[in-house]
């Protein structure tokens, strides 16, 4: 028996890994998923190196001294009217001041014939906001208010040490914890969707292809769900850590090519940079790969037994819904479980094995006591072997059923076939 699974997973991961939509997609998606992370930061870092020029009309005559010129914007008090304004044509943008802005915030508004970006908005807004703060102070007529405000604004930087059981401490931080887990969660959720998929489409193409009347001469059902349940496992492992590779080497070869801007806003976040070094990414990765296995084998169990139940593609689609909401409901509980970690919610949905592998994911990276990984684990565990069970007593009868409408009602009864 074993050696008769060993060659159909040999068959499964060999046919699979040498399609050419596999191999292009296996490293199209690192560098797809890098230019995602460093296209953006790299194009926020370019700067439009056109001087727009933006016209103001301030009908108070009060705030002409706010507005101060920089390298992108070019402020030119006006005392046309708007109309004359508008059809020279030579502006940017309008920034009309209609009266105290002191009194009436409203006072205030943009012209332009295309979308102002929002960063000029945000300039303006700034801008203004500032000389009305400094004359609203300015009014109290108290020496130093201005400075003694300033010397009062104060940011509190806090860290976050856990401790561990002979006393160690290890400076970690909360927001690289929920990154990483949330990374691990979809992954999996993406991983069981993708694989546990393709595990139901192989089964239907070959039972419509009658395929399988010959495979089945040679082994039993049995044999050749799990072949073909482990074969597609191996094959995203092995996706996996290529992309993981990969990825690793793109960031590590573009990462010194970014500009002293990128570097200053980096800086920025220099605490969570170094908070990502005191995770222990090696057991993180041992719990990635349980979960993900026994998420996927319990799962693909249940999508091989749909595939079995069904002639086409089409007719899978009533046994889904089952199927995908306890892994659509794990994704939420995940999401909530990332900033409540140790709620009621977070832990049951952590034990149970239908949204175990996605929500504990999560956990892990924010601590999680030893006896709920072993219990969650176990119980994943026993889940598969017991959904395994389960889906070969479909599978077997199901993969030589033809031309018949298949219910819930029918299923049951290949269940309690001996």
């Amino acid at each position: 028996m074993k050696n008769k699974i060993s060659i159909i997973i040999q068959r499964e991961y060999l046919t699979r890994v040498k399609k050419k939509s596999v191999i292009i997609m296996t490293l199209l998606t690192p560098m797809l998923l890098t230019a995602l992370i460093l296209v953006p930061v790299w194009l926020a870092n370019i700067k439009d190196g056109e001087i727009k020029n933006v016209a103001v009309i301030d009908q108070t005559g009060k705030y002409t001294a706010a507005f101060q010129s920089n390298e992108t914007y070019h402020f030119n008090i006006v005392s046309e009217s708007m109309t004359n304004v508008k059809a020279d044509g030579g502006y940017y943008a309008l920034v009309l001041i209609s009266d105290d802005l002191a009194d009436n915030s409203n006072a205030v508004a943009i012209y332009a014939e295309n979308q102002v970006s929002l960063e000029f908005k945000s300039y303006i807004t700034s801008l203004l906001t500032n000389f009305v703060e400094n004359e609203k102070l300015a009014q109290h007529n108290i020496p130093g208010l201005k400075k003694i405000i300033e010397d009062s604004k104060t940011t509190i930087n806090v860290r976050t040490i856990r401790w561990s059981d002979d006393g160690t401490e290890t400076e970690t931080s909360s927001e690289m914890a929920l990154i990483i887990g949330m990374i691990a969660a979809f992954l999996i959720y993406t991983f069981i969707l993708v694989y546990g998929a393709q595990v139901m489409r192989g089964v239907v193409e070959e039972k419509t292809n009658r395929i399988v009347e010959i495979i089945i001469s040679s082994v039993k059902p049995f044999e050749l769900m799990m072949g073909k349940i482990i074969g597609i496992a191996l094959v995203g492992l092995t996706q996996f850590v290529i992309w993981v590779i990969l990825i690793i080497s793109i960031f590590a070869f573009v990462g010194n090519g970014f500009t002293a801007e990128t570097q200053e806003i980096t800086s920025e976040t220099s605490p969570i940079i170094n908070a990502l070094f005191h995770y222990n990414f090696t057991e993180i990765g041992i719990f990635f790969l349980i979960y993900f296995l026994g998420g996927y084998l319990l799962y693909a169990s249940l999508f091989a037994a749909i595939g079995a139940a069904s002639d086409n593609e089409t007719d899978t689609q009533q046994f889904m819904i089952p199927v995908m909401i306890p892994v659509m409901f794990a994704l939420y509980a995940a999401i909530f479980s990332a900033t409540n970690p140790d709620t009621p919610l977070a832990f049951w949905t952590s034990l149970i094995p239908f949204t175990s592998p996605i929500v504990m994911l999560v956990r892990i990276p924010l601590g999680v006591p030893t006896w709920q990984l072993a219990l969650s684990i176990a119980v994943l565990i026993s889940s598969f072997i017991a959904c395994t069970w389960f889906a070969s007593k479909i599978y077997r009868t199901g993969i030589l059923m033809y031309g018949k409408k298949v219910n819930y009602k029918e299923i049951w009864k290949w269940v309690r076939y001996k």
